[in-house]
């Protein structure tokens, strides 16, 4: 058998969102947590993944990079992501109030509801666990 390794950049949308889950999925093992894929977003959520205690699950959104987006709110939704190779998840209510004025009046938050950077901001760190 010989094998290959892909090139991210390659795949198209629906291959990266499964990418990203299969890579999140496996360091959320190392964590405890069995991560099952969901058909279609419940409640806001990709995925779940319930800790072998038995007492913890989260409610887990896919993304390319760090996003908040108004449909999330209220939703105890956390959004991972990959980001230079390390998997970075976060609850994604507490991201809001730390929003500056200029994303609050940003078109993009306001007509359309959500905002993302192409590299996390700082302001962010301590609300972003750093899993690896």
């Amino acid at each position: 058998m010989k094998l290959n390794k892909i090139k991210y950049s390659q795949l198209n949308s629906k291959q990266k969102e499964n990418y990203n889950f299969h890579k999140i999925a496996a360091v959320l093992a190392d964590y405890g947590y069995n991560s099952m894929r969901l058909n279609d977003d419940w409640q806001g959520a990709d995925f779940i993944s319930v800790h072998t205690d038995g007492n913890n699950m989260l409610k887990v959104q896919l993304k390319g990079r760090f996003t908040i987006d108004k449909k999330y709110l209220d939703k105890d939704i956390y959004i991972a992501f990959l980001e230079d190779h390390l998997v970075k998840i976060y609850k994604h209510d507490e991201a809001i109030p730390l929003l500056n004025e200029n994303i609050l009046n940003s078109i993009s938050w306001k007509e359309r509801g959500g905002y993302s950077w192409g590299k996390t901001p700082k302001v962010f760190a301590d609300i972003i666990h750093v899993l690896n």
